[in-house]
């Protein structure tokens, strides 16, 4: 039997956790990776060298690995000291080495993926350079990713955009998306990892006028900065706000709930959230126990890639 081509758009830690428990069902996978982050070792990396982010894509390469080897465990080694060097992931540094060796970033990620034998193949939404900008319900605007979270906490987003405005989609992702059979969106932090893939107007277009399974991964819980508070009928409203109406039909909710902090701490309170609804909108709502119960503020890889296939 074919395998099913799943197109899974998102970023960050959400994407790759879900990739790795994916992959255990097949090897026809796009992972479509946003190109806004600024923090840490990708934030250093894009000014020293004036590059794309290279942190999600190197998650992304190996949670798809073939194999848990000890390249794989390379590339996501951290140093924790080292003048220059400290803070930064080597995977990291090896596709930016590889950028300048080949001369492309796109070539850098074909490069290493074959390094990694990886299942599927790792896409960046754009090779433009950009930053996400937003607009936070005080009115206060500020751009850059870390930035608009660190002050998120202050005053919930508003509304965010892509800094320039006009960057161009991957042409790589346009065509993995009308090949779909399936279209995973999520899961990951709302704001900063997935609603900017839908930004790049092309993306949406794109998903929208396919004829495939489209399901929405909500979060598992919410997010300091970024989600505090909301509901499920939050996040939806938020994505599709910043999309369209018809970016999915189908949204994956936990129904299982673990974890509510009661110390809201430095950057607020974040708990588990899921929605006694069976439809939101136009959207149905399908429920189930998808969490880690050791780390409650994430989804199981396993749980979650099983209720997925189920889904498709």
């Amino acid at each position: 039997m074919k395998q099913k081509h799943i197109v899974v758009i998102g970023g960050g830690t959400g994407l790759s956790n879900l990739l790795s428990g994916l992959k255990e069902y097949t090897d026809s996978i796009s992972a479509v990776v946003t190109m806004t982050d600024d923090g840490r070792s990708s934030g250093k990396l894009r000014k020293d060298f004036d590059t794309i982010p290279p942190g999600d894509v190197r998650k992304c390469l190996t949670a798809l690995a073939n194999d848990e080897s000890l390249m794989t465990q390379m590339f996501n080694y951290r140093f924790d000291k080292g003048r220059g060097i400290n803070d930064h992931a080597l995977g990291n540094l090896l596709l930016i080495a590889l950028e300048n060796i080949t001369g492309s970033f796109r070539e850098a990620v074909n490069q290493a993926s074959h390094i990694l034998a990886i299942k599927g193949e790792v896409l960046p939404s754009t090779f433009n350079k950009v930053d996400l900008k937003g607009k936070l319900e005080d009115g206060r605007e500020f751009t850059g990713e870390c930035l608009l979270v660190k002050e998120g906490h202050k005053s919930p987003i508003k509304k965010v955009a892509l800094k320039p405005s006009n960057v161009k989609a991957n042409p790589e992702v346009l065509w993995a998306i009308k090949n779909a059979d399936a279209i995973i969106i999520g899961p990951g932090s709302l704001w900063t990892s997935i609603i900017p893939n839908f930004l790049l107007k092309e993306i949406t277009d794109a998903v929208v006028k396919s004829r495939a399974k489209k399901i929405y991964i909500c979060n598992i819980a919410t997010e300091r900065g970024e989600t505090e508070r909301y509901t499920v009928a939050d996040h939806i409203d938020r994505l599709i706000k910043h999309s369209h109406p018809k970016l999915f039909n189908v949204v994956l909710v936990n129904d299982h709930i673990v974890h509510s902090t009661h110390d809201t701490g430095e950057l607020g309170k974040v708990s588990n959230i899921t929605t006694d609804q069976n439809k939101i909108g136009r959207f149905k709502i399908i429920k189930k126990d998808i969490i880690n119960e050791k780390n409650p503020l994430y989804h199981d890889k396993h749980k979650l890639s099983k209720a997925i296939m189920e889904i498709i």
